[in-house]
């Protein structure tokens, strides 16, 4: 069975020579190796949009997802985070970038309160409001015990999409506390700047 090496490949890069490979082969199984969970999160959700299922062994530094095609694509190749959301009922797609779990410089208290409030008043965009990416330590927020988490849980049940950057779940070494969102790599965020209509970076 084919095989994909995708340890030590930073994100997106497991995620795009997955791509690559099933655009220039069409097999129908095969196996990609990883070395982290977001890597295995990714690729994984990538395999399901490819119509692929996705059996994953082992467990990090060496995780093998084994690939067998059950169906035709859910969402086009070029877009992992099957990003094929139609335009919302305001008419535009709002996206909303939070690098930081603070907002502003200057007192680190004032920052969280405010970055809180800011996520607690966001519904009032209305159906404009798409997604919410969080980078960087902003990806925090999304953790078990965050003071905005109920926020933003309650964003996503009412359709606002929430994509929480792998990477840097990752570095801070969090990924198992994460209680909101899909785990997301840069080519997502990438795609998802390009289909907004509008990009807020906070």
């Amino acid at each position: 069975m084919p095989t994909l090496d995708c340890r030590g490949l930073a994100c997106p890069a497991p995620v795009l020579k997955t791509r690559d490979h099933i655009e220039q082969t069409g097999d129908a199984s095969f196996e990609v190796r990883v070395d982290n969970d977001a890597a295995t999160q990714n690729v994984s959700r990538f395999l399901a949009g490819q119509g692929y299922s996705a059996a994953v062994s082992g467990q990090a530094p060496d995780v093998t997802i084994t690939a067998e095609k059950t169906g035709p694509p859910t969402a086009p190749a070029t877009d992992p985070a099957d990003l094929t959301c139609e335009t919302p009922a305001g008419g535009r797609k709002v996206m909303v970038l939070i690098g930081a779990d603070r907002l502003g410089r200057g007192d680190d208290d004032l920052g969280r309160g405010l970055v809180k409030n800011f996520i607690l008043t966001l519904p009032e965009m209305g159906p404009d409001l798409w997604r919410l990416v969080f980078v960087n330590s902003g990806v925090k927020l999304s953790l078990e015990g965050s003071p905005a988490l109920e926020d933003i849980q309650a964003l996503e049940r009412s359709g606002v999409s929430v994509l929480v950057c792998g990477t840097c779940l990752n570095y801070f070494k969090v990924m198992d506390q994460k209680r909101v969102g899909e785990t997301t790599n840069m080519l997502d965020i990438v795609t998802s700047m390009q289909l907004a209509d509008k990009v807020i970076s906070i």
